[in-house]
């Protein structure tokens, strides 16, 4: 892995074809909100079935909480529909079989002979900022949702102001009107709204 991709820094924002073979940048996925990245071997190795498999059956709690979930793989078109669909994906999926990504960040999975890149999984602060990354060539190595609550939950702390509602001045910036603060981007259908300068979603 490149040195430079830590904690802190910001993840490079490549544009790659989804699977529906629309050319997307992944800070047009992400928008506002936070994001949990899986850079995937593909959907030949049953390890990255299980895995992603708990992101399918749990994506109702991500999208009551505002995250967006993303994969990338080495897979061609066909095959990322293939795997997305076998995992029974509602997020997006991009296919990079170029394998742009894996030089890039120079993690190519030397050892495995379909030439992927080594399974990491990074928790995105707003920008695209690192908050945490996980290395999975181990299957052991990858986070476990419990371990991605508490990135999340650390990362809200520190990103959001209206983490705890009974901040001080929060309660007056709403009263004033101040509503930017409150507001959250939607993530497709939208939830609940609240009141605000524009359409916004509540926590």
């Amino acid at each position: 892995m490149r040195e430079d991709i830590k904690a802190g820094a910001r993840f490079p924002d490549y544009e790659l074809s989804d699977h529906t073979g629309t050319r997307r940048r992944i800070s047009d996925i992400q928008g506002s909100n936070p994001m949990v990245l899986h850079l995937a071997r593909g959907g030949y190795d049953p390890k990255e079935h299980r895995f992603l498999r708990q992101f399918a059956d749990s994506y109702a709690d991500f999208k009551v909480a505002y995250t967006r979930l993303l994969v990338i793989t080495t897979d061609n078109q066909l095959d990322v529909n293939e795997f997305r669909d076998a995992v029974g994906a509602e997020f997006p999926f991009l296919a990079d079989p170029e394998r742009i990504v894996q030089k890039d960040l120079d993690i190519q999975e030397y050892t495995d002979p379909h030439d992927p890149m080594v399974p990491h999984t990074f928790v995105l602060a707003p920008e695209q900022r690192i908050f945490s990354v996980y290395n999975g060539y181990w299957y052991w190595g990858r986070p476990s949702l419990h371990e991605l609550r508490l990135d999340l939950r650390e990362l809200l702390r520190s990103t959001r102001p209206d983490f705890d509602l009974h901040a001080p001045g929060l309660r007056e910036a709403w009263h004033r009107g101040e509503r930017d603060q409150f507001l959250v981007e939607s993530i497709e259908p939208a939830i609940r709204y609240t009141e605000g300068k524009s359409v916004g979603i509540k926590r």
